[in-house]
């Protein structure tokens, strides 16, 4: 793939999961009133926008801090299915973390 189009694919899957990560935030605080869910997603989700907005910050900063952030979550994630063992949501979040993951950072 050519590297503008490689870009704006790993930026269209940062943009799809920071919905995601939003929408399941939300989920978690209507379900479970659970507001530590909600202010979560929001800050990660406030600062991965920070790094998809194109022109913000250095592009491979940006690159960087995302990959960085979504290793966080990784842990967050991780933990929290650890400790319900239920699968929804922490344990489908943590997979969709490793796939966005992946797919912002395999080279073709």
């Amino acid at each position: 793939m050519q590297a503008g189009v490689m870009h704006k694919f790993a930026n269209t899957v940062l943009w799809v999961y920071i919905v995601l990560l939003l929408a399941g935030g939300l989920i978690g605080f209507l379900k479970a009133k659970s507001k530590v869910s909600l202010i979560l997603s929001s800050v990660f989700a406030a600062l991965l926008i920070l790094t998809a907005v194109k022109g913000i910050l250095d592009e491979q900063f940006a690159r960087t801090l995302a990959n960085i952030l979504m290793a966080l979550l990784l842990v967050v994630f991780s933990i929290r299915l650890t400790k319900t063992k239920k699968f929804m949501p922490s344990g489908l979040l943590l997979f969709l973390t490793i796939a966005v993951l992946a797919l912002r950072n395999i080279q073709f």
